[in-house]
């Protein structure tokens, strides 16, 4: 049985920041690995500063380099749109593995926006990794007053696959400052550097490349 930590977003572009919370999230969590599932288009973000899908995975497989991170576009091959359609299909596929879903404070803060955001919470744990200038928006959220109860002690957190649902954890690191916004204001044409990446989409909705899209060692680097 396999312990994946799911971590979903546009990665427009994947960052450092994504790696060192993964990276985190392993070693708290005791993972076996992390999948980053590439959004085909995230429905709370403005399509108008997306860059191509193709882009964004391939930005994803460069930083997942040298990891026990899993680069996945299997939300586009399985065709959901929402997080709580991906985890309801998730276990179907994959029946040997548990999964727990790993999000920045910011998102929790705006968890209450997410579609069947409630269900997404009885499915499966999850770990808020905390974000610079978001837990006390966080704290505040409605889906935090709906889970307060569900929160379990992070010195149990390699427990989770133990745990009754909902169940949420917070975890706590030296958070990287690095955001998807600073780098696309400091490169606006930063995907053109992937435009002639060339995939095709496996069986788990990985890209495979002229240069490997996932790349896993034994051992986890920063």
């Amino acid at each position: 049985m396999k312990r994946i930590g799911l971590l979903g977003g546009s990665f427009n572009p994947a960052h450092l920041g994504h790696r060192k919370l993964s990276l985190h999230a392993i070693r708290a969590l005791g993972l076996d690995e992390v999948w980053w599932l590439v959004s085909p288009g995230n429905p709370l973000k403005d399509k108008a500063g997306m860059a191509p899908f193709k882009a964004r995975m391939a930005s994803a497989q460069r930083m997942a380099r040298h990891a026990p991170i899993r680069v996945s576009g299997i939300e586009k091959r399985i065709k959901t749109r929402y997080t709580a359609d991906t985890i309801r299909k998730l276990p179907r596929l994959f029946p040997r593995h548990r999964f727990i879903w790993l999000m920045g404070a910011d998102n929790l803060a705006q968890f209450h926006k997410w579609e069947r955001w409630r269900d997404i919470a009885e499915q499966v744990p999850i770990a808020v990794i905390a974000r610079p200038g978001y837990d006390r928006e966080a704290h505040a959220s409605p889906a935090m007053g709906w889970l307060r109860r569900a929160v379990r002690p992070a010195g149990q957190a390699k427990n989770w696959t133990r745990w009754r649902l909902p169940a949420l954890v917070l975890l706590r690191f030296r958070p990287d400052p690095t955001s998807a916004t600073s780098l696309r204001a400091a490169d606006p044409a930063w995907h053109r550097r992937y435009a002639g990446a060339r995939q095709s989409v496996t069986l788990m909705g990985e890209a495979t490349a002229s240069s490997p899209q996932q790349v896993r060692t034994d051992k986890l680097q920063p």
